[in-house]
């Protein structure tokens, strides 16, 4: 069975930084697409970086050169980096997961929620101003 668990979520003043985690079981794990998305009552759920089975990232306008992707394939583990954080950035955070795929980060962070199979159960992120 496909699992995902996340951790890290909190809340930080503006400015501040967070680092999530999202730990994988039941697949390959580095064969696989993930991603991070977020979500506020009331809006769609939004794609924030994905990163593909190369390695490669992409990552939403909203965060770029603010976010950073990791992993760590010896442990299972995405991580997501935040720093400079806003007040906008606060939602529930999701991670996802599509495996086995070998779609692009790019293509991956286009195709919106749809295209994943697995989900966590999502951290919550609190920024204040």
């Amino acid at each position: 069975q496909q699992q995902l668990v996340e951790s890290g979520g909190g809340s930080v003043q503006a400015g501040g930084s967070l680092r999530l985690s999202c730990t994988a079981s039941g697949y390959i794990f580095a064969a696989s697409v993930m991603a991070w998305f977020r979500q506020v009552p009331g809006k769609e759920r939004e794609g924030v970086a994905v990163i593909d089975s190369d390695g490669n990232t992409a990552y939403s306008d909203s965060v770029k050169g603010r976010f950073t992707l990791s992993q760590d394939n010896t442990k299972n583990t995405l991580y997501l980096q935040m720093n400079s954080l806003k007040p906008e950035d606060t939602a529930m955070y999701y991670c996802a997961a599509n495996a086995p795929s070998l779609m692009p980060a790019i293509q991956a962070l286009a195709a919106g929620a749809d295209e994943y199979r697995v989900w966590g159960q999502g951290t919550q992120v609190t920024v204040s101003s």
